[in-house]
């Protein structure tokens, strides 16, 4: 189920993936991992997965998808430099970073209730009495609302509300963030 976008080290965090071109002038189909898909472009250079190669997003629009309503994460970006089909063809599959540091500019105050998704990959979950529950794998949305997946130690994953009442506390230099199991209603199982 995982598949969460990480970064090869803790400097940078993962903000997109190229994919295949778009039409005939360059553009190319971006999927955005930032809260706005269409806010990729405003933060200047960004990182790539190849050394030395940058790019920087100079337009983007929503990519059509007559399919679903659900929350749109690709989009159509035109990238400076990149004036032919031929070009953005050879950046399909690129990952998109940008540093910590300057992530830290573009939000301006930095609020210790502000985190990173990727920052809780990883951390342990515990339960209220601190017994260890597993480990957050990923942070899953698929439309209604942010959820929480964890590995057990058993190895089978659950997936929980990403919401302060599962996950009242969030201690990332330490390590863990703490979890409530919600009760089980009553009914019928399906």
């Amino acid at each position: 189920m995982s598949g969460q976008p990480s970064s090869p080290d803790k400097s940078s965090v993962l903000m997109g993936r190229v994919g295949a071109a778009h039409g005939l002038k360059g553009q190319v189909r971006i999927n955005s991992y930032t809260a706005d898909p269409l806010a990729i472009g405003q933060y200047g250079e960004l990182l790539t997965s190849i050394p030395d190669l940058t790019l920087k997003v100079t337009k983007t629009r929503p990519a059509k998808n007559k399919k679903s309503s659900l929350r749109q994460t690709v989009i159509i970006a035109t990238l400076k430099g990149i004036d032919s089909r031929e070009k953005a063809d050879k950046l399909n599959g690129i990952e998109l970073y940008v540093s910590r540091e300057k992530l830290k500019e573009n939000d301006g105050d930095e609020n210790e209730d502000e985190f990173l998704h990727v920052d809780l990959i990883g951390l342990e979950a515990r339960l209220e009495n601190g017994t260890l529950f597993g480990e957050v794998v990923a942070l899953p949305n698929f439309g209604a609302a942010d959820l929480i997946e964890i590995k057990q130690k058993s190895g089978k994953t659950i997936l929980l509300p990403f919401t302060l009442a599962v996950v009242p506390n969030i201690s990332i230099n330490e390590g863990y963030l703490s979890i409530i199991l919600p009760e089980e209603t009553d009914g019928e199982k399906r």
